[in-house]
């Protein structure tokens, strides 16, 4: 509930997840960068694949992150992201994203993620925005609960267990 929350509102830099078309197109350019982290247990390698757009209020673009497993296994991860200045999250509009859902490489795998998005051209016209000429949208990867549990359960995981003798 937190997570619509803040996708309906913009709160804490949340990104809204609006319609797939803008209401109109200013010729008024942003540049928005692109950020990508990994948490402290995702063994992951992540990037943007492109450091920054620049692109006129109310138009869609598609952008694309990387990742990269260099583990020997398949792993499971989920990513979260945000914009900032956070006073721009309610004009930042995702119309397609792979964050929330989870995403497995096996061993070695390389992925590239899309993700589309258009700055509402409302942002020129607010008094609070009219200084933003950048926003900053940050992905950051987790590994995933079940996968996180299973990498630190140890060598039993998945193994049947052995039957004592003597016993029905």
């Amino acid at each position: 509930l937190y997570s619509l929350f803040c996708q309906v509102t913009g709160f804490g830099g949340t990104p809204r997840i609006g319609p797939s078309a803008s209401p109109g197109v200013i010729d008024r350019t942003i540049t928005v960068r692109f950020n990508a982290s990994v948490n402290s247990g995702m063994p992951w390698k992540f990037a943007p694949a492109q450091n920054s757009v620049t692109l006129r209020l109310g138009d869609e673009v598609v952008a694309f992150y990387n990742a990269a497993n260099p583990t020997q296994g398949p792993v499971t991860g989920v990513s979260t992201y945000n914009v900032t200045p956070e006073k721009v999250a309610k004009y930042f509009h995702k119309t397609a994203c792979f964050c929330f859902d989870e995403q497995t490489l096996t061993a070695g795998q390389d992925m590239s993620f899309p993700l589309s998005f258009w700055v509402d051209p409302a942002i020129a016209s607010d008094p609070n925005t009219r200084d933003v000429h950048t926003i900053t949208l940050s992905y950051t990867f987790f590994r995933a609960l079940d996968d996180a549990a299973l990498a630190n359960a140890g060598p039993h995981v998945g193994k049947a267990a052995a039957k004592p003798t003597g016993l029905p």
